[in-house]
């Protein structure tokens, strides 16, 4: 077992976990019984408390166990942040079936893979979702579609800006199988007997991975509740927390630290469905908010606002996240408003949310952060998977009670990602990194993202790092490019902070030349006003690299 991060252990921290020997549904049903009439969701000033919430998941429980829906059925749950995203979550588990969040970007393709791997016969959907699901009823098993309107969860007045998709009025519904959010819970149908424990399949993230068709990641009510029970310890929060959700709930990290969580907490959720600065202030000023998940594009935006000064930020003790390098400027810029560290960790779909997070009391920047509770953290080299030491690059590997069970219906992929090392089984990251004496783990990059620059090895995290110590960089990507005696090389893809228009490719090559080492140094630099980015806010490293090299290829 790891342990050489034991020396920066928060002090009132335990070791380990003894879980609950529950399902996930029991979380909210607890909550519901120690505080009926608390706030558990408050939606652009709309108040559900925990007694209203549990109604309405077991009515919506006994609407799908009506429509079929058994123990462990999958059900896709299609929808952007909002009330009805996590009535519909609790409701698929109370019903004894799994939850398949679904990114509300995806269209047709990726939803017909979805609907034909998981055998769904019923999905849960935003209506400005509808017409993109709604031609495919009929098609396999899926027969049920239920449409909610995220105006029925809006208080009569408000003077928060509001999306256009809250906005939006109920819409008629028409067609078989296709019934709305409202008159499904109007049927006030009782929920099933509560079968499922904590082996159970609960919830299938899917994974894009490198190559092929995304993977549904199964993950037992066990393998959810060890990292919602550790990441709300591990940041300090309590019944008394108000968490801003402002990362989509569809992904696990924002599912994880801003629903289950709070809920197994029995604190507040301030829930918004798109991101905006101005709104998230005043939410945070408005409901005293203490803790507030995020990506860093969120903070970047959030601090630059020139009215910032007006609204009142006292209330937080904790801000973190991840999936980007952040800034230097920015983290310090947040801890001189605040006073805060920004609390940096490390999760994927696999894992159900973070493995690795930075101790608040002593957080270091632009880390993973260490192990938390259960988690045995390796790094082993990627051909032999013989154990490395202190500073050494290899893949990190990953054993504890959170990893999935495997990939769905897909034996080889899940048996080519687990090893069996030290007597246990560990989960093969695809990651890159190294720990320091310390035991704090650092990432590199990915396996597959590695350039090879005439046989020496770049790793892009590596450069994008020393890259946001430039003062005129904001963003940047950097992929690999075609060359003609190197067979690739160097490529950043910059975004310019405000005030440095005037710098050119060359003045950026000629810093990094006193950087770094000269095989690692672009040879090329692009600006872009702006870079592409998935919904949770990572940059999409992999649609610029395929830009770059689409013409060579198609040549």
């Amino acid at each position: 077992m790891f342990d050489r991060h034991l020396a920066v252990w928060p002090a009132q921290l335990p070791r380990q976990l003894t879980l609950p020997q529950t399902c996930l549904y029991t979380n909210l049903a607890v909550s519901a019984l120690r505080y009926p009439e608390r706030p558990a969701v408050i939606y652009y000033d709309y108040v559900i408390d925990y007694r209203t919430l549990k109604q309405q998941v077991d009515a919506l429980a006994g609407y799908l166990a009506a429509q079929g829906v058994a123990r462990g059925d999958r059900v896709l749950l299609y929808m952007q942040n909002a009330p009805q995203f996590i009535i519909s979550y609790y409701a698929i588990l109370r019903a004894n079936a799994v939850v398949v969040p679904v990114n509300p970007m995806n269209r047709a393709a990726e939803l017909e893979h979805y609907l034909s791997d998981t055998g769904a016969s019923l999905c849960l959907c935003g209506q400005e979702l509808v017409d993109t699901i709604a031609p495919m009823i009929g098609r396999g098993d899926f027969k049920h579609l239920v449409v909610a309107a995220y105006s029925d969860y809006l208080p009569a007045q408000t003077d928060l800006t509001l999306p256009e998709e809250v906005k939006a009025p109920r819409k008629p519904l028409s067609g078989a199988g296709v019934i709305s959010f409202s008159d499904a819970l109007a049927q006030q149908l009782p929920p099933p007997e509560l079968l499922v424990g904590p082996d159970d399949l609960a919830v299938m993230p899917y994974s894009s991975g490198t190559t092929g068709a995304p993977k549904g990641c199964m993950h037992t009510h066990r393998s959810v509740m060890m990292p919602c029970l550790g990441v709300a310890l591990w940041m300090e929060g309590n019944s008394e927390s108000v968490t801003l959700a402002t990362l989509p709930y569809f992904h696990v990290t924002g599912m994880q630290s801003s629903m289950n969580a709070p809920i197994y907490q029995g604190s507040t959720i301030v829930l918004m469905t798109r991101w905006d600065r101005r709104v998230a202030a005043a939410l945070i000023q408005r409901y005293r908010v203490t803790r507030w998940g995020n990506i860093v594009a969120m903070v970047i935006d959030l601090l630059s606002d020139p009215d910032l000064a007006n609204y009142d930020l006292s209330s937080l003790n904790n801000v973190g996240g991840g999936g980007a390098a952040m800034p230097q400027a920015i983290s310090d810029k947040l801890k001189a408003l605040t006073g805060l560290d920004y609390i940096e960790g490390y999760g994927m779909s696999e894992t159900m949310a973070a493995t690795h997070v930075n101790p608040v009391h002593r957080a270091k920047p632009h880390c993973l952060g260490v192990p938390i509770f259960g988690v045995d953290a390796r790094v082993v080299d990627v051909e032999t998977l013989t154990e490395l030491g202190v500073g050494d690059v290899g893949e990190i590997i990953i054993a504890s009670p959170q990893l999935m069970q495997g990939y769905w219906n897909l034996p080889e992929e899940t048996a080519k990602t687990f090893i069996e090392f030290e007597g246990k089984q560990f989960l093969r990251t695809g990651d890159m990194g190294y720990y320091d004496e310390e035991g704090y783990f650092f990432i590199v990059d990915r396996v597959k993202r590695m350039i090879n620059a005439a046989g020496f090895k770049v790793w892009p995290a590596e450069v994008e790092a020393i890259l946001y110590r430039h003062p005129a960089v904001q963003e940047n990507c950097i992929i690999s490019t075609p060359h003609e005696r190197r067979g690739e090389s160097v490529k950043a893809c910059v975004v310019l902070a405000a005030g440095h228009e005037q710098v050119t490719a060359e003045d950026i090559i000629a810093w990094c030349k006193e950087q770094m080492a000269a095989y690692k140094v672009p040879q090329e630099v692009a600006f872009y006003d702006a870079l592409p980015r998935s919904q949770t806010g990572k940059i999409l490293w992999r649609t610029l690299q395929e830009q770059e090299w689409a013409p060579a290829q198609s040549s």
